[in-house]
């Protein structure tokens, strides 16, 4: 069963960064580089959405609008970790940020084409 465990989340100030990382682990027969790896994140009440994705081999990496331009999504296979690096934050990114693992190597920008998600890790933007 692949595991996927995110860290970095925090309280930060508008303008600020934090680098979100999530670790995999727990591949039987695949490897991390068999899996597209996206960021999702969710706030209370609201519908998970979509925010960065990357190909197995850190190609064709891709942001929604709302964030491009300050964070960035990449990959480390021989780590087995996926990163976002997040900049300029503002208070509209506060959410629960979750990584996602889809088996095939691409990413997808739907919650329902990922076979595997971390539990999350709370990031805080305060104004």
């Amino acid at each position: 069963q692949v595991q996927l465990v995110e860290s970095g989340g925090g309280l930060v100030q508008a303008g600020g960064s934090l680098r979100l990382s999530c670790v995999a682990s727990g591949f039987t027969g695949f490897t991390f580089s068999d899996y597209g790896m996206g960021w999702f994140r969710q706030v209370s009440g609201k519908e998970r959405e979509f925010v960065s994705g990357i190909h197995w081999d850190g190609g064709n990496a891709k942001s929604v609008d709302s964030v491009k331009g300050r964070f960035t999504i990449s990959r480390d296979n021989a780590k087995n970790v996926v990163y976002l690096q997040m900049n300029n934050l503002k208070p509209e990114d506060t959410a629960v940020y979750y990584c996602a693992a889809r088996f095939g190597g691409g990413w997808s920008a739907e919650v329902d084409d990922y076979d595997y998600w971390g539990q999350g890790t709370q990031v805080t933007v305060s104004s």
